[in-house]
């Protein structure tokens, strides 16, 4: 299935509490919580905000497509104010659209093939669009529902531009048809910044990397190269011999966005707690910015990179 992003981000909030301390969850204790996940985007393609709306699941709860329908939550008063406007979100289904409508619909939210989707996703945003994302913006959002308020805050900080990308060989004799990506951006002095990436293939949905958010402790006020890997679906086994390259041929997107400080802490934890799952690993408490419930409300300031990439 190609859900992008928002299946992951979904399945790995039912049942996990914010924070970043390790913890063994206790099954009998069970609180019905609500997530959510929501962002609104400045840049290239600037969005009107969106936000998804679920019920969290005891941690070992079986899931399926039936019962992801019902995680959705419906009739939320959900607005969101900046500095010059207050807005009321709209609900939306996916079932409730015309094809025309469902295919807009699976784009904007990168879900992919809509023959792919049978989950009928329902989304809170702004169809007026009186509401885009802008940079230096910050952006308040209040949700009440079931006689509950949740709220959080989100700002969309400066952008830093890759200054270049750059395809290269393999050294794999085996594998002559691919090629690595890497990119280089300055990063300004004296300031934090936090970084996210996605990649896209031809027409397969954007998707992030294994690790896709990085802060720089390390590299403040340095210009330096790094390696941009394919994002893969993480519900494909990985070979160690092809993952992160690109296809001779293809065309690849490379979507590279700033984001604050707590959005960063959410996919920092996240992907962490994804990255060491198995039967010996220890759990970890996912950093959370709602305020009421579980989830991430993030701004993105980013840029869309177009690249063929080269045959040797």
């Amino acid at each position: 299935m190609k859900y992008a992003w928002h299946i992951t981000t979904l399945l790995f909030l039912l049942g996990l509490f914010s924070c970043e301390t390790e913890f063994t969850p206790d099954v009998s204790i069970y609180e019905e919580q609500i997530v959510v996940e929501g962002h609104i985007e400045a840049g290239d393609r600037p969005t009107p905000p969106y936000v998804l709306l679920t019920k969290n699941q005891a941690f070992f709860s079986e899931i399926n497509s039936t019962s992801f329908d019902d995680l959705f939550i419906h009739d939320a008063v959900v607005t969101v104010e900046n500095s010059q406007n207050t807005i009321t979100l709209q609900e939306i289904c996916f079932n409730d659209l015309s094809e025309e409508q469902q295919q807009i619909f699976s784009d904007f939210l990168g879900l992919g093939d809509t023959d792919s989707i049978n989950i009928n996703f329902c989304v809170y945003t702004d169809l007026s669009f009186s509401m885009m994302g802008e940079i230096g913006e910050t952006y308040h959002l209040n949700i009440q529902v079931d006689g509950k308020e949740l709220s959080a805050v989100t700002t969309i900080p400066e952008h830093i531009p890759i200054e270049s990308l750059n395809f290269s060989p393999i050294p794999d004799p085996d594998n002559d048809t691919l090629q690595e990506l890497t990119g280089s951006i300055t990063d300004p002095t004296g300031e934090k910044n936090f970084y996210r990436y996605f990649t896209q293939v031809d027409n397969e949905p954007l998707i992030p990397g294994f690790t896709s958010v990085s802060d720089d402790i390390i590299f403040d006020g340095s210009s330096f190269e790094f390696p941009i890997p394919k994002g893969q679906p993480r519900t494909e086994e990985i070979d160690p011999n092809t993952y992160g390259y690109f296809l001779e041929g293809t065309t690849a997107t490379i979507k590279w966005c700033n984001i604050d400080e707590a959005h960063f802490d959410f996919w920092n934890t996240l992907e962490f707690n994804m990255a060491n799952q198995g039967p010996f690993s220890s759990y970890t408490k996912i950093s959370s910015n709602i305020n009421g419930g579980l989830g991430i409300w993030g701004g993105y300031s980013a840029t869309y990179y177009t690249e063929i990439v080269p045959f040797d």
